[in-house]
């Protein structure tokens, strides 16, 4: 009788952990989900407006001090250079931890230029992007290695 009360016991447990919800979606999880779409539209199809209208916070806080606070301000700083058919911007990796994402890119929105690595970083709060910093390292002409920058 013994025998038999464990191993309904233990089908019990078993039939409740195959049948019960698979665990919700860490944080990181959620937050690389918001900032792979960021990229898309943002890097790829190059809508500033959708993309930060869809996934930035109206009161962004912006650390390149050429572009102010906000999520207005940075569409309208962004998109001259984001409309230029010429312009390039290839997301090689994003990297998500938490609240934390790291977008590492090329860009070049002038083709006269060589352009720059870029390593764009992102806090987001609620599934918003609230916070931004970023990292510029112009292209060299030359390089003491085959893969200086990606």
């Amino acid at each position: 009788m013994r025998d038999k009360t464990l191993m309904l016991a233990l089908a019990a447990v078993l039939t409740s952990a195959c049948t019960s919800a698979p665990p919700s979606a860490g944080p990181t999880e959620a937050n690389r989900a918001i900032v792979e779409d960021f990229a898309r539209l943002f890097y790829e199809e190059r809508d500033v407006r959708k993309a930060f209208e869809k996934h930035v916070a109206p009161d962004y806080i912006q650390h390149n001090p050429g572009i102010a606070d906000g999520r207005d301000a940075a569409i309208a700083a962004l998109t001259p250079m984001f409309s230029r058919p010429e312009a390039r911007f290839e997301v090689k990796r994003i990297l998500v931890d938490g609240d934390l994402a790291a977008i590492h890119l090329f860009g070049r929105g002038d083709p006269a230029t060589p352009g720059a690595a870029v390593a764009d970083i992102y806090r987001l709060k609620d599934g918003k992007i609230v916070e931004h910093w970023d990292v510029l390292q112009p292209m060299p002409a030359q390089s003491a290695n085959p893969h200086p920058m990606f």
